[in-house]
């Protein structure tokens, strides 16, 4: 029993320190357990097969298929643009966003989902991810009182008055106390808390699309010498192949994207034609997008019988027409041995060979607006393609630098496509199979990651590596702890003091002290071991004093939920820990004046809504 007391003030203590990461220290502690034999090698390793932490990198790949998919960004920029400016605004959105939504999925479900969405919304707000991250997290957690399924600490007490002959909670009797509870939660953030929340920098900045498309605009000249033409019905274009005209030898114009705009419609061809090649057929009423001089355009336009379409020359109407879920665009550094230099190339051709699209270039700081240029060493080039090919270039010989991350930049893309609502009916179905108890809760996360994966929304090559094994690991390795403290006797020591000293004073003191100890063992246990442990003590404890158990284990539920002291307390304290960059003093500091109210508003209103 000593030696646990002493593994857990060290363990406390150098998260505490934060000089290792996280993980590595509930690593040690780990380890320290087993060495010591206060634990076999099952109970261990027991972490690492816990549901709990299955279900969290199931989450995980879930949350990022809602972020390839283009809601995450489109969530952030409508949640930016609801709070005008307003950083407070954006916080309180953000915390109720969370708090809603876990209210009908798992509070790791709804963190998993929200956190791009809300890092992505910090940086276009001008804030750090610090200022929001955590407010998320608590939100989540407040949230999770709102229903029975909301959290797995309010099956636990419900389940415990059902099998000892009392009626169990109904699905939305929780929120008779969980919504006080995220207003308590909602106003301490907009008045108090915000100011305590950390600046804590970050490197993973996300790429802003409009920036960098403004950059591309300034440096390329991509929006110059770029034309919209129809193709008329009498046209000569019309029901031919785009080979048949040589366009770009004779008239020194290269057909960069081509739209379906038929009257009626054919069957089973789509709407878009990103990248026209020799064989594209060319349709009546086709709007394609041509780079080429003005005055190639006009005699093309005159001798073709062809009609300008306006074309935006700014960045909103550039990006909608080169960029998608499917294509995007990046820049690209020719070295001085690349099998390129030397070679002639086409504005807006198609190079077969890289899968990509020439739009644009930049020699010693000036745009090229030639037709066809030469490449040379040192040339900054501008190609547009499907993402995963651009990505692919990094892989290719032929010596070129790719400039950031096409991959990152991919997830600020705010146009929905048939993906994203693939990725959003996954993360539906995960919330009805959990809602109908239809299945177990990891089995449901990982059946629906599996379909984000298999059908693409996250590519299978790039699932593990979204995963944040930092936080997994932290939480499988911190689960042995729970098992320690009950079986070393030291969880119920303190709970059983707990009853044999408040129980005698009143039913409310009693209240209070299961609220404490609760939070306290929360703090290094998870929430759901808590409330195992906890549930049956409080029924005995009520049942000894003939009082009702309601309030009772509804404080245990809550207590559980709401521990928001450290970064281990709760599986979604843990998600945001690297993703903010967050110390753990950070978590205390935010924490400690939250928990304060949530223990006032508990022994406030708990007794009045469920009677002794």
């Amino acid at each position: 029993m000593y030696i646990l007391l002493i593994i857990l003030i060290i363990t406390l203590g150098l998260f505490v320190w934060d000089k290792y990461p996280p993980d590595v220290v509930a690593l040690m502690s780990m380890l320290a357990l087993f060495l010591t034999g206060i634990l076999d090698l099952t109970e261990t390793l027991s972490g690492f097969s816990n549901p709990t932490v299955i279900m969290i990198a199931a989450l995980f790949i879930i949350g990022e298929g809602l972020s390839r998919t283009g809601w995450t960004a489109l969530a952030g920029q409508k949640f930016v643009a609801m709070a005008a400016k307003s950083n407070n605004k954006l916080l309180i959105l953000i915390t109720l966003g969370s708090g809603v939504l876990s209210g009908f999925v798992s509070n790791t479900g709804a963190v998993a989902a929200l956190m791009p969405m809300t890092v992505s919304a910090a940086w276009n707000a001008g804030t750090l991810p610090s200022k929001l991250l955590i407010p998320m997290a608590y939100g989540s957690n407040t949230g999770g009182l709102l229903t029975l399924t909301g959290t797995p600490p309010n099956i636990v007490v419900s389940n415990t008055l059902i099998e000892n002959g009392f009626k169990g909670f109904s699905f939305f009797e929780f929120s008779l106390i969980g919504v006080p509870l995220l207003i308590v939660t909602l106003l301490y953030f907009r008045f108090f808390g915000h100011k305590l929340l950390p600046s804590r920098e970050t490197s993973a900045k996300p790429v802003n699309i409009d920036s960098e498309m403004h950059k591309w605009i300034e440096h390329f000249s991509i929006g110059n010498n770029l034309y919209r033409l129809r193709i008329r019905s009498m046209s000569q274009l019309a029901n031919t192949k785009l080979k048949d005209w040589n366009l770009e030898d004779k008239y020194n114009v290269s057909i960069v994207r081509l739209r379906r705009r038929h009257p009626k419609p054919l069957k089973g061809i789509p709407s878009y034609v990103e990248f026209p090649v020799q064989d594209t057929n060319l349709l009546y009423h086709d709007i394609i997008t041509v780079k080429g001089t003005a005055e190639a355009v006009d005699k093309l336009i005159l001798l073709f019988n062809l009609v300008i379409v306006p074309t935006p020359p700014d960045e909103k109407g550039l990006k909608e027409e080169f960029i998608n879920q499917e294509v995007g665009m990046a820049e690209m550094l020719v070295t001085p041995t690349s099998r390129l230099i030397g070679e002639s190339i086409g504005m807006g051709s198609y190079l077969q060979k890289n899968n990509i699209q020439l739009l644009g270039a930049n020699r010693g700081s000036k745009a090229l607006t030639d037709t066809k240029i030469k490449v040379q060493a040192g040339d900054a080039l501008l190609v547009r393609g499907a993402w995963e090919n651009i990505e692919s270039l990094k892989n290719m010989h032929d010596n070129l630098v790719i400039v950031g991350s096409p991959e990152n930049m991919s997830k600020d893309v705010d146009v929905l496509g048939p993906r994203s609502y693939i990725a959003m009916g996954a993360l539906i179905v995960m919330i009805l199979l959990l809602v109908m108890d239809i299945m177990p809760g990891a089995m449901a996360a990982l059946v629906c990651a599996g379909l984000v994966m298999v059908t693409g929304c996250v590519p299978i090559t790039k699932a593990y590596s979204n995963i944040s094994w930092t936080s997994v690991v932290m939480i499988a390795a911190m689960i042995p702890m729970g098992i320690a403290l009950q079986k070393t006797g030291i969880a119920h020591l303190t709970a059983n003091a707990l009853v044999d000293s408040l129980g005698q004073i009143h039913p409310t003191a009693l209240l209070a002290g299961f609220f404490l100890v609760t939070s306290l063992f929360s703090q290094a246990i998870s929430n759901s071991a808590t409330a195992i442990l906890m549930a049956p003590i409080a029924l005995i404890a009520s049942t000894t004093l003939d009082i009702s158990p309601a309030p009772f284990l509804i404080t245990v539920a809550i207590s559980a939920s709401t521990a928001c002291l450290s970064p281990v307390a709760t599986p979604t304290n843990a998600m945001v820990m690297s993703a903010g960059n967050y110390k753990f003093v950070d978590f205390f500091i935010v924490g400690a004046p939250l928990l304060l109210l949530m223990f006032l508003t508990t022994i406030l209103l708990v007794p009045v809504i469920w009677s002794y």
